[in-house]
């Protein structure tokens, strides 16, 4: 039987454009650009580098997201995955962490997998839970946080990186992994990829699809929300020392002021 893999992708607001609130205090989405979280971008090809390895492994990308969270999966399959799952339901506005982990975890499910594969952490929420949960949700081993990975003989290994040391570690299949941005380049999808990925299969699911109520996701099953946001304040103008003799103190004044020293 061929290597199942998951890749579990986010469509993220473009982090150099204008973000903020909308009056839900979740993100604005609407009027923010989006794209496939960059993190996600090394998930997707080191499960292509573990497909290219293992004869015949077919390597499926899952998203749960609004419409325009297509242009993820599309993305992922001009870099080379074979077809894409797409988790769409108004019901999933305001989701935390615990609603998209459960989504993720049964749309995995009822994909079939043998790996599933993460990014260190999402661009816009960066709290880098979602493998673990995951993982917890699916029943499986979980190894994250992954600078080199590879599969062979029913075992997935891997090297974490730390500051003062390293790890190797390794668990059997099947299995869930985030790899960091440190697991090797993403690949750019060629002309080919993007004219290829206009045939691959994308599925469209819902919550009825994966059998989850409504009360299970979105603000009303959120176990974390905003309470409230304020708008960072405009630049102002930095402070110009101009040294005769007393620039070190005033610097270091200035930084014990900030608390900095």
């Amino acid at each position: 039987m061929s290597l199942r893999i998951v890749v579990c992708v986010k469509y993220v607001p473009d982090a150099s454009g204008e973000r903020g609130f909308a009056d839900d205090l979740t993100v604005d989405r609407e009027d923010a650009d989006g794209l496939l979280s960059e993190l996600d971008e090394y998930a997707v090809e080191q499960a292509l580098r573990i497909a290219d390895a293992a004869d015949g492994a077919e390597v499926t990308v899952v998203t749960v997201g609004p419409g325009d969270a297509k242009d993820a999966l599309r993305k992922a399959l001009s870099m080379g995955a074979d077809r894409a799952v797409h988790v769409e339901d108004d019901s999933l506005h305001g989701s935390d962490v615990m609603g998209t982990s459960l989504v993720l975890a049964k749309a995995v499910e009822r994909t079939g997998f043998d790996l599933v594969i993460c990014g260190m952490a999402s661009t816009d929420g960066t709290m880098g839970v979602l493998p673990a949960v995951l993982a917890e949700r699916l029943g499986v081993a979980q190894v994250t946080l992954l600078s080199q990975v590879a599969v062979a003989g029913g075992t997935v290994t891997g090297r974490r990186d730390g500051d003062a040391a390293s790890e190797e570690l390794e668990a059997p299949l099947p299995a869930v992994v985030s790899v960091t941005d440190q697991s090797g380049e993403a690949r750019y999808p060629s002309f080919k990829g993007i004219m290829a990925a206009k045939k691959k299969p994308v599925e469209a699911l819902d919550l009825d699809d994966l059998g989850i109520g409504a009360d299970e996701v979105g603000l009303a099953g959120a176990w974390t929300v905003v309470d409230a946001a304020v708008a960072r304040p405009a630049r102002t103008a930095g402070t110009i020392v101009k040294d005769e003799g007393e620039g070190g103190r005033r610097l270091a004044e200035f930084l014990v002021g900030q608390k900095f020293i």
